[in-house]
């Protein structure tokens, strides 16, 4: 949309998680403790407009801004097409 030359892009992301607790003692828990999303671009255009375009891209990805921003999740589990209750 912002007609940039952009010769290359990468896009490397590192996460790390944590779970601890028992399946058997229904103690299970997980959670991510950090991502780091480094954006490599090769171009001509201006650092201005390429941080411009960063801005953007992360402003509308939905995975970083699911991660960021509390997302309501809801689990609903069937049996034999039947939904299970608790």
């Amino acid at each position: 949309m912002l007609r940039l030359k952009i010769e290359r892009a990468r896009v490397k992301v590192k996460s790390a998680f944590w779970g601890g607790g028992s399946v058997k003692a229904e103690t299970v828990q997980t959670s991510c403790t950090g991502m780091e999303v480094k954006l490599e671009i090769d171009s001509q255009e201006e650092p201005e407009k390429i941080g411009k375009l960063s801005r953007l891209a992360e402003a509308g990805c939905y995975v970083m801004q699911t991660i960021r921003n509390p997302t309501p999740v809801s689990l609903k589990v069937a049996l034999n097409g039947q939904e299970l209750q608790g």
